[in-house]
């Protein structure tokens, strides 16, 4: 009778395994595990997206990021992306993201410093400050070094700018060494030139 009390609370067991596998997470696999997460992330991603202005293609995230960082108060040449694919800001948080081909390296020439740049970068902004940063590297002594913040101190191109990543680290640097010259859209060129030409037929017609 023992024997068969024992065996059937062994098969018991046996036959609970699988519920329990479905109900405490230290039964998951890392696969499933990692598949859950990635779920949850993008639920919240496409929460996010849809209270926030999105942004499709390089040409106008390029022009919406710069916007963005001057309107914060920040140089407008702290992300220097390549081939972007979608940014996007969720006014209410400050939330903000930017999403790229590949991770890119960029070197501030005026302060000889090398910068990367992951695929998807994230970030709080607020006014003179970038929060919570994630995806940028800055090297230093040939260690990669993640930064989590960056803030102005003063107005951008007379300020200085200061980046900080966990553990203490800081540098500072220049404002200047950031701001970037934007190309004049074409259709200001044009403007510009119709204006010259009507000033010049002016002036012919003064002459005659």
């Amino acid at each position: 009778m023992a024997f068969m009390i024992h065996y059937y609370k062994t098969h018991q067991i046996s036959l609970d395994h699988s519920p329990l596998h479905e109900t405490d997470p230290t039964h998951y696999s890392e696969r499933e595990i990692t598949f859950e997460k990635k779920i949850k992330m993008s639920l919240v991603r496409e929460e996010i997206k849809a209270k926030a202005e999105v942004y499709h293609g390089d040409e106008l995230c390029q022009e919406k990021s710069k916007l963005l960082l001057k309107e914060v108060g920040l140089p407008n040449g702290l992300l220097p992306l390549k081939d972007m694919i979608e940014c996007g800001y969720e006014k209410e948080s400050g939330f903000v993201w930017l999403k790229q081909k590949k991770t890119t390296n960029h070197k501030f020439d005026k302060i000889g410093k090398l910068v990367s740049y992951a695929p998807e970068i994230t970030a709080y902004v607020e006014v003179g400050k970038i929060k919570k940063l994630t995806g940028v590297k800055t090297k230093e002594l040939l260690v990669w070094i993640t930064l989590n913040e960056i803030f102005v101190d003063d107005p951008p191109t007379t300020g200085t700018v200061t980046f900080k990543a966990s553990g203490g680290f800081s540098r500072t640097f220049p404002a200047s060494a950031f701001v970037v010259e934007e190309p004049v859209k074409e259709e200001k060129k044009e403007e510009k030139s119709e204006v010259k030409q009507v000033a010049a037929t002016a002036v012919e017609v003064k002459e005659v």
